[in-house]
């Protein structure tokens, strides 16, 4: 199938010709057709598969086919968790409707709102908006929206998550109820699709890879190790596999502030991001780490929602989120488009609640990497077999405050060269990989950029 296979008109063929894309991706293919259709959708697929263009491309046709938007007004509003996504998503929708008489605009907070209530006088075909600096325009009478046709969650899971329901909620009170509605994402919770189908009408579910399932390209590796020594061992895993680019998660601000210090301090340049930086700090650090100026990015999830880079080789889960489905979408960082990539978690003992959960939820134990000289003194306990992940019942919403989330047998072994000569078992419970020796004549180490 190609996109001229699609119906899209002929302006939007054009920028995706320009954009060096001629056939659809599976989520393109299945999820393009009803959209032009007008029937509500819910869409998951892993990250970096085209979801965006996935819906832009036929929101754009339909858009295209009716009025302009009036002053203040919006036809199509795409809503996102952060303000890198909100900014990646209003490129997409810049460079796809470059050939048609549409307009659009991205709202979020962190910078100042003056600018956007001009911008918004002029009426927006599309709006791409976090949820708010969208109700901080509302209450200014900024925006309005008698003239929307679609309404967008992407990302969904996390917009309708507990910590954005209630922003939401207020959002739909003053949107029409006539609408379509679409909502795409890499994973979607059960507890998170009943919430989903209250809000659509009977929706087409598109669904091209296996629930909260991982890209395949992406290699997994636990190594476990005492949680004191994390910071030593990331340290020398960049420089013993001469890392020139990674994505590093932290799951609090603070330990993001903490890790990009210590990285610095032992000559490895290092940026963070998080919800209490300014957006010029998060932009520009963004930009170096693209540019290569930096090698190593820190991140809360959030932040990093949205983060668009090619070929990244590398991502490191410094701690493990406490929400399973957050792993699914940190590690597609990597291994995007069809390319390889890494995903390397640094595991302490007080972490195989998290662990357990997310190998549930990916079906899966995640093989284990015992590196020489940062073996753990307190080990991480042996994985049960994941069971079937059963649903729960939705519980009750809390306050969103920060962006941040609230705390809510063992592989078979692998020879290394350079090793465990012999390919023999290192006597580690569970019959886990052997220490690797961090010796400097050690010959392989790491995986090069």
């Amino acid at each position: 199938m190609q996109f001229e296979d699609l119906g899209l008109d002929a302006a939007i063929l054009q920028a995706v010709t320009e954009q060096g894309y001629t056939t659809p991706s599976p989520i393109q293919a299945q999820a393009i057709p009803p959209i032009l259709e007008g029937r509500d959708v819910m869409a998951a697929a892993q990250t970096g598969t085209g979801k965006t263009a996935g819906f832009t491309l036929p929101i754009l046709h339909r858009l295209s086919l009716g009025q302009k938007a009036s002053a203040n007004q919006v036809r199509a509003l795409i809503l996102t968790p952060t303000r890198e996504l909100a900014a990646q998503v209003a490129d997409n929708v810049q460079a796809y409707s470059t050939h048609l008489p549409l307009s659009s605009a991205v709202v979020f907070g962190g910078v100042k709102v003056n600018p956007q209530m001009m911008r918004l006088r002029r009426g927006a075909d599309v709006l791409v908006a976090t949820p708010g600096r969208l109700l901080d325009l509302y209450q200014q009478n900024a925006v309005k929206f008698s003239q929307l046709e679609v309404l967008v969650f992407d990302e969904a899971d996390r917009m309708l998550d507990m910590g954005f329901i209630h922003d939401i909620r207020k959002i739909l009170r003053f949107l029409p109820t006539e609408r379509q509605t679409l909502m795409f994402s890499a994973t979607f919770s059960d507890e998170i699709r009943e919430l989903a189908k209250s809000l659509v009408k009977n929706p087409v579910q598109v669904s091209v890879t296996p629930k909260n399932s991982t890209a395949a390209a992406v290699t997994q590796l636990i190594h476990p190790v005492d949680k004191a020594k994390k910071a030593a061992l990331l340290t020398y895993l960049i420089k013993d596999g001469d890392w020139q680019q990674a994505l590093v998660f932290s799951r609090t601000k603070h330990g993001a502030n903490k890790l990009t210090k210590q990285l610095d301090a032992a000559g490895i340049t290092a940026a963070a991001i998080h919800g209490n930086k300014s957006q010029g700090a998060r932009t520009r650090a963004l930009a170096e780490f693209k540019q290569g100026k930096i090698r190593i990015l820190v991140a809360t999830d959030i932040a990093a929602r949205g983060l668009d880079i090619d070929q990244l080789p590398q991502v490191v889960n410094f701690d493990l989120p406490n929400v399973p489905e957050d792993y699914v979408h940190r590690i597609g960082r990597t291994g995007r488009a069809g390319a390889s990539g890494k995903a390397v978690s640094l595991v302490s003992a007080d972490e195989i609640t998290q662990l357990v959960d997310i190998e549930r939820v990916i079906g899966k134990i995640i093989e284990r990497d015992y590196v020489g000289g940062f073996e753990p003194v307190h080990e991480v306990p042996p994985s049960p077999t994941p069971r079937a992940h059963k649903p729960k019942k939705p519980k009750k919403p809390k306050q969103h405050v920060d962006g941040q989330r609230a705390p809510g047998g063992k592989p078979p072994a692998r020879s290394r060269s350079g090793g465990n000569p012999g390919g023999a078992r290192s006597g580690r419970p569970g019959g886990a990989r052997p220490a690797r020796g961090n010796s400097a004549g050690r010959s392989g180490g790491g995986n090069r950029a």
